[in-house]
């Protein structure tokens, strides 16, 4: 007998990290980690009275999720800031600036977001909305996406910008007939106003941090790699809020960062980067943290018309324009970008959306091989709205991973009205063509991109499989064709982005040695129909074989 054995996990199925759950066994946590996995009915022959029995009633006991496009700082500190994310209308909208401002009047500028584009005309809301409750502190407010920002007219006073201020080379600003600021920035235009509003403190990013952290891991996620790390030590950055957390014991979760590429800047910036990854690295908990991979936006997004396409967006009316969106990058400089990082040992993380964007990325990636040779570093497209079929079948060959937002994958508002008809013709049927990318052997990983969009992983999974949101009667997006099997998209929640994050030989998966970063859910979602996946809900989540999260504490305390 073992009596050492302090967690055994029984009576449910276990979804070991990929395949299908199985049933019949038992799963054993000792020191943080799993120690055994045996048949149930053997159970017995391995606890001892101090034993905690976890009878799992038929739920899904699984690892952890993680979630490989995750931004938890800026997600947090948006939730403690002017929360627009609950609005369902621009009116909605309007009155939660209204009362954050009026709870608020020691706040000098009123941040935030999360208004989403499908509430306004043309997905851009004008500053008159909030001149007419908030005229004299400046507002703003980024997008749901973080592509747009929606500012007032005392923001674009304070600003400088009037009619006479020209368009960035990597973005835009709607304007009235006159030419004056409308309301909305788009991509690098944001920067104007951004440049003149309060910087979050140090204090303040560790506060959303943790936040977004206890959030997360309610939703069952025990590890992420956030997809934009600051990490300059001069001035307030994520990479210190995470090291802070890991100092004080607060960082329960583990996280992989990518530091931000400058796109202004070039190869020049390698060396700050390397020495913000050393001093990670200095920090002796790999496990826990690490800064070794890097974030390079290729191009913007479809609603805005600055993912980069190959086909140039059509206009109203169904015209073609002569705009195909925005390279930030030339596929030049970013071939050379990532050779040179590929060579640093960096992984490199792209935000890849349009197809052009995704050849690019691809075609750099490839450049990397040619001149270094396979390497290890793990390279990763993240978002893939649009993907040729041609580039489809090249993921596996090149050994990208593709990282799959999985709750976009649907009909919806946005996609709808914003994006569907302004998309070339070409790509009307390629939208996260997830089934293509499967059917070409690439190698997969699932995140969110939160708090663009829920981190929940569990309505992710019920997209990806079903491309059609809950309770909804429309046709899959894209095809069934384009749909995944539960198993397939679980794994890239688990297995998947453990490999990313290259963790993959101790968390993503439920085997002896493995951390015990687990997650209950039930009812069991490979035991209900396809349809009903996104009723399952998270019992429980487990990090080094503690109870960090139980849905059952939080119901007793609402409804204490």
């Amino acid at each position: 007998m073992q009596e050492n054995v302090e967690v055994a996990f029984h009576s449910g199925s276990i979804f070991t990290g990929s395949g299908q759950p199985v049933t019949g066994v038992a799963v054993l946590v000792n020191d943080g980690r799993i120690s055994a996995i045996v048949p149930e009915d053997q159970l017995r022959a391995h606890t001892g009275p101090n034993t905690r029995l976890i009878d799992l009633d038929g739920a899904l006991l699984s690892p952890g999720f993680q979630d490989s496009h995750i931004h938890p700082a800026e997600g947090g500190t948006e939730l403690l800031q002017c929360n627009l994310s609950e609005a369902e209308n621009a009116q909605e909208a309007v009155e939660a600036i209204a009362a954050y401002a009026a709870a608020n009047p020691e706040v000098p500028w009123i941040q935030g977001g999360g208004w989403s584009m499908d509430h306004y005309e043309g997905g851009a809301p004008l500053a008159s909305l909030i001149d007419a409750v908030l005229p004299d502190r400046p507002v703003a407010l980024s997008s749901r996406d973080h592509h747009s920002m929606w500012a007032n007219s005392e923001a674009f006073r304070l600003a400088g910008i009037d009619a006479n201020t020209p368009d960035p080379a990597d973005g835009y600003f709607e304007r009235l007939v006159d030419g004056s600021p409308a309301g909305t920035l788009h991509e690098g235009a944001m920067d104007l106003i951004a440049a003149h509003a309060p910087k979050s403190t140090d204090d303040f990013l560790l506060a959303g941090l943790l936040r977004a952290q206890d959030d997360l891991i309610a939703q069952g996620i025990t590890g992420w790699q956030d997809a934009m790390v600051n990490g300059n030590p001069e001035n307030p950055s994520t990479s210190l809020a995470y090291e802070r957390a890991l100092a004080d014991g607060t960082l329960k979760v583990r996280v992989r960062g990518a530091q931000w590429w400058a796109r202004d800047a070039g190869l020049e910036q390698i060396p700050a980067l390397v020495a913000t990854r050393a001093r990670a690295e200095a920090l002796g908990l790999p496990e826990r943290f690490n800064l070794g991979t890097i974030k390079i936006m290729v191009d913007g997004i479809a609603e805005n018309y600055t993912a980069s396409m190959i086909e140039p967006y059509r206009d109203k009316c169904g015209h073609k324009t002569d705009n195909t969106g925005l390279s930030f990058i030339s596929a030049e400089n970013l071939a050379s970008y990532v050779t040179a990082l590929d060579a640093e040992g960096f992984q490199v993380h792209f935000h890849a959306l349009g197809d052009a964007a995704v050849r690019d990325a691809l075609d750099a990636v490839a450049a990397a091989r040619a001149a270094n040779g396979p390497s290890a570093n793990r390279h990763h497209l993240a978002h893939l709205q649009v993907v040729s079929e041609a580039d489809a079948a090249r993921f596996a060959d090149l050994d990208a991973v593709a990282n799959l937002q999985p709750l976009w994958a649907c009909h919806e508002d946005q996609l709808d009205t914003l994006t569907l008809p302004f998309m070339p013709e070409s790509a009307q049927d390629r939208q996260y063509p997830f089934g293509d990318l499967v059917a070409g052997g690439a190698r997969l990983a699932a995140g969110s991109d939160w708090p663009v969009s829920s981190a929940d992983p569990i309505a992710g999974a019920h997209i990806a499989v079903n491309r059609i949101a809950p309770e909804e009667h429309s046709v899959p997006l894209g095809g069934e064709k384009q749909c995944l099997d539960l198993s397939t998209i679980w794994a890239a929640y688990t297995s998947g982005t453990a490999y990313v994050n290259h963790r993959e030989d101790s968390t993503g998966s439920i085997a002896p040695g493995y951390f015990a970063d687990l997650v209950v859910v039930s009812p069991n979602p490979f035991a209900v129909p396809s349809s009903e996946i996104h009723n399952s809900r998270v019992v429980s989540t487990w990090i080094d074989g503690e109870c960090v999260y139980r849905a059952s504490d939080v119901a007793a305390e609402q409804g204490a």
